[in-house]
């Protein structure tokens, strides 16, 4: 039986699994994730607790198909990891690099929402789809396409970067990535409580969220649950800027489902439903039906995808 593993490399932890040939997860664990601006000192980590992990399973380094890595940032056609700025690192081959050091072959790596989607895609919500957008909706929004099985990367690695799509030409502040107005903005958790906090000042409704000292996307999705007029005003907003920004990608890659992941999806259907209301004032009559699902891998989404990318390689 051959094995691989599945590295997700966060700005926090990096999360790895180790998966047998069928695709079965069988150990998962994580690390801190070593900052700095080289990455050297990350991987060599990572190395050692692969070692480790094959110690414990007792298996060889030979029966190890392949490794797969999901990276923070853009990677291109020539495996250029394109800075991941969360962690402090430049240009960087990062999966030549990995083979130099853990002595692994092959290193297979790719941008880390693009992995998340494959995860999905092979082992989670989209397992029975040709092809979907996945949405990530955490710090910032992520996106990924998988199309007839295959994920989109693009020439450059920035497929599916949906949060850094132009949705308020008009917006003066800056987003992280240098532009004005990207969905990002508004959709991500930070964007939410951005919105949020617009509305309480621009607003003289009453509402919960004025007795918190900080509101987070949490609280104000379990606000609109409750009824909170505001707290509907704020999350139907942002639905309709989801809305419009999804069904412009589909527009281009005419998925068959999407898939909404990433922290805020956990306020669940509640939340699947409002972005498909405002996804279908978007688009025409006979796309309105598209499949909509959350996210089920959660966080393991970047590890399965790493790990299904070696098995569509090999």
């Amino acid at each position: 039986m051959e094995y691989c593993f599945g590295v997700d490399i966060g700005g926090t932890t990096v999360k790895m699994g180790l998966f047998s040939g069928e695709g079965e997860l069988l150990e998962k664990w994580e690390i801190p994730t070593k900052k700095g601006t080289d990455s050297k000192p990350l991987l060599k980590a990572v190395g050692e607790e692969m070692e480790k992990c094959l110690s414990r399973k007792g298996i060889k380094k030979e029966e190890i198909a392949g490794v797969g890595m999901a990276a923070p940032g853009p990677v291109n056609e020539e495996g250029l990891l394109r800075g991941a700025v969360n962690i402090g690192w430049g240009d960087v081959f990062l999966g030549r690099e990995a083979e130099k050091i853990m002595e692994i072959f092959p290193v297979f790596i790719g941008n880390d929402a693009s992995f998340a989607a494959l995860g999905e895609f092979t082992f989670g919500a989209g397992k029975d789809v040709s092809s979907l957008i996945m949405i990530t909706l955490g710090t910032g929004v992520g996106g990924g396409v998988v199309l007839n099985g295959q994920v989109l990367m693009g020439k450059t690695g920035t497929a599916g970067e949906i949060g850094h799509t132009t949705i308020n030409p008009f917006e003066t502040l800056t987003c992280n990535c240098g532009k004005k107005g990207c969905l990002e903005q508004y959709a991500s958790a930070t964007g939410m409580v951005r919105m949020a906090e617009k509305f309480l000042q621009e607003s003289n409704k009453p509402s919960p969220l004025r007795q918190l000292d900080k509101i987070t996307a949490k609280d104000l999705w379990e606000q609109a649950k409750k009824g909170d007029e505001l707290a509907l005003d704020i999350t139907k907003y942002v639905s309709h800027l989801l809305g419009m920004a999804i069904a412009n990608a589909c527009y281009i890659v005419d998925p068959e489902m999407v898939v909404i992941g990433g922290g805020v999806s956990q306020a669940g259907q509640f939340l699947l439903k409002m972005i498909q209301e405002a996804y279908a004032q978007h688009v025409f009559p006979h796309c309105r039906d598209k499949k909509f699902a959350l996210a089920k891998l959660h966080n393991d989404a970047g590890i399965y995808g790493a790990a299904a990318m070696v098995f569509e390689k090999k």
